[in-house]
């Protein structure tokens, strides 16, 4: 009952702003609403963010770093791409639906393939928007992003907290679900890292232009 109204609650905040997906909360039987019970009878901040950070490690085999807040390190099983919420909206459509990804404020957090990040560059100057300046950046190795609860939190999310859109799912794999470079072999449906960067960043760019467009014009 109290995870229902979580979600709806979750739901509400998130419809006002931006259209994202309405988040998905992960069945009973994937694991992850033990980890819900655990969070919330943990009692003490530090006990909650060590049920946090076992649910990850336990459940998932993330790489943590100990809070509070918790983090999740990047550059091992995944990297991240941090993007504006409109640009989310537009990857989201696109990502496989087991990709898993996260909202932090006005920031959507899209999971990719480990290495990613090193590419991110690059791939920018092949499609070029090399020379643009762009609200986008990829953290890798020796990086990391705050760890969202594992299932969505209507309070947290109300105050600009990291929760799950599409949380990851215990006793499955993330790699065959993210966006990686075809020579890196990928997985599944999982589509291109290069797709999914000339995605966001076109977004990135509207987003840009209307922002220019928005501002009142300077006379001397």
């Amino acid at each position: 009952m109290a995870s229902t109204a979580a979600t709806a609650s979750l739901s509400a905040s998130l419809s006002a702003a931006l259209p994202l997906p309405l988040p998905r909360r992960p069945l009973p039987d994937e694991g992850a609403a033990g980890a819900a019970g655990a969070a919330d009878t943990a009692g003490p901040a530090g006990s909650a963010d060590e049920a946090v950070r076992r649910w990850y490690e336990d459940e998932l085999g993330w790489a943590t770093a100990a809070g509070p807040p918790v983090r999740l390190l990047t550059g091992l099983r995944f990297d991240v791409l941090d993007v504006p919420r409109a640009a989310g909206a537009a990857a989201l459509r696109r990502l496989d639906p087991a990709c898993p990804v996260a909202l932090h404020g006005d920031r959507v957090r899209l999971l990719v393939a480990a290495g990613a990040a090193e590419e991110l560059p690059g791939l920018l100057e092949w499609l070029e928007w090399g020379s643009l300046p762009l609200d986008l950046r990829a953290l890798g190795a020796g990086g990391g992003i705050t760890a969202p609860l594992p299932v969505p939190a209507p309070a947290a999310g109300a105050q600009g907290a990291a929760v799950w859109l599409r949380p990851p799912v215990p006793g499955r794999e993330v790699e065959s679900s993210l966006p990686a470079v075809p020579a890196w072999g990928g997985g599944g449906g999982a589509p291109g890292l290069v797709r999914l960067v000339e995605t966001v960043a076109t977004e990135c760019h509207r987003i840009r232009l209307r922002r220019t467009a928005a501002q009142p014009l300077a006379f001397s």
